[in-house]
């Protein structure tokens, strides 16, 4: 069913600014969006918008045909703990837990992660952390942390992955590396990629660019294929 969206908007403050105004989308299944825009232009609120992390002032959202403000608290914590990963700019893993602990945490969440831990292994293998898996963040580099952070989106198998300015603190090759990653994720696994970011690189290896400006979309690009 993937997203859609109808007159989006959200306004913070007294008086209230209007930061999205007025947004329609659709994204479907298994679509690599990417949401791009200068500073300020509305991208990162529209994404947590989009991931339900954010409820709007005014308009609807739909993810897999969910609103999220129909449902309680407890249904909506379990809808995105299930099909929903985040990854953000900071990677926000626990400092006293090991890299494998902090990558199953959502399934410890649901009492899952004995069930998990070798398939989220085996998504540290591929990612080439495997041998990292009981380090601590601090004796991993930015790169490693940010690939621990992906292993722990996708470790609940979701078909919706959202990712904030995933390469925002990284260098120009572990950059490349997470990028990549995020696009095998989004072709193999058939996930919903929804990107947002201020590089123009990245953005254009999506199927379908956004470009907002001042709240408002101002360009759609469709690409026939994947850069």
């Amino acid at each position: 069913m993937g997203i859609v969206c109808k007159h989006l908007v959200k306004q913070f403050g007294k008086p209230p600014v209007k930061v999205i105004r007025g947004i329609d989308l659709n994204i479907n299944d298994g679509d690599f969006v990417s949401i791009s825009g200068r500073s300020g232009s509305g991208k990162s609120t529209l994404l947590y918008l989009l991931s339900t992390l954010d409820q709007p002032s005014s308009g609807e959202v739909f993810i897999d045909g969910i609103n999220p403000t129909s449902i309680s608290i407890e249904e909506l914590h379990e809808f995105r703990n299930r099909s929903l990963g985040f990854v953000f700019q900071f990677h926000y893993l626990l400092p006293e837990l090991t890299a494998l602990e902090n990558a199953l945490l959502p399934a410890r969440k649901i009492k899952q992660h004995l069930q998990k831990t070798d398939y989220v292994t085996e998504l540290m293998e591929q990612f080439e952390i495997a041998d990292l898996k009981h380090k601590r963040p601090s004796q991993l580099s930015g790169g490693e942390q940010q690939r621990v952070a992906i292993v722990r989106a996708l470790s609940m198998k979701p078909r919706f992955l959202f990712a904030d300015e995933p390469t925002g603190n990284l260098d120009s090759f572990n950059a490349d590396v997470v990028m990549n990653i995020l696009k095998q994720a989004n072709k193999e696994r058939g996930m919903t990629l929804v990107l947002v970011t201020h590089e123009p690189e990245f953005a254009s290896m999506a199927e379908k660019e956004i470009f907002l400006k001042d709240g408002v979309v101002v360009s759609k690009e469709n690409h026939d294929s994947v850069v």
